[in-house]
């Protein structure tokens, strides 16, 4: 199980890279493979303001759908339009090339919420 040290996770199975500012979001390597084979990534939300928890899109698998819950308030500035045409790249590459959206975060005292990789293999018994 591929779970970078580099990342913050949520309970939601969803991984946050931060730079600054800005968030990059996905769903882990774990989640990837309870789906199984993604067919379709929708998320219509960008350019609004968000609430943590929020949903901001879902995941379309074979056999179900899935939301997708901001892990931190802010503003979606970006979603990865390659997953329109190429939503298998979330199973394939889910930390690089399988990246979802980008924020803006609004609070920083929000990633306290956020787990480190030790406590996210806790979590799902890796």
């Amino acid at each position: 199980m591929n779970i970078p040290v580099n990342l913050k996770y949520t309970k939601d199975h969803e991984w946050v890279k931060i730079d600054g500012d800005i968030a990059t979001i996905g769903i882990t390597d774990f989640a990837q493979k309870e789906l199984g084979d993604i067919v379709y990534v929708e998320v219509d939300t960008v350019d609004e303001k968000m609430q943590i928890e929020d949903v901001f899109g879902t995941v379309e698998a074979v056999k179900t759908v899935s939301d997708l819950f901001l892990p931190l308030s802010g503003q979606i500035i970006e979603f990865n339009e390659s997953l329109e045409s190429e939503p298998e790249k979330v199973n394939s590459d889910p930390y690089g090339e399988g990246w979802m959206i980008k924020l803006k975060i609004n609070d920083h005292s929000e990633l306290e919420n956020l787990m480190d990789n030790e406590a996210y293999k806790k979590l799902i018994g890796a």
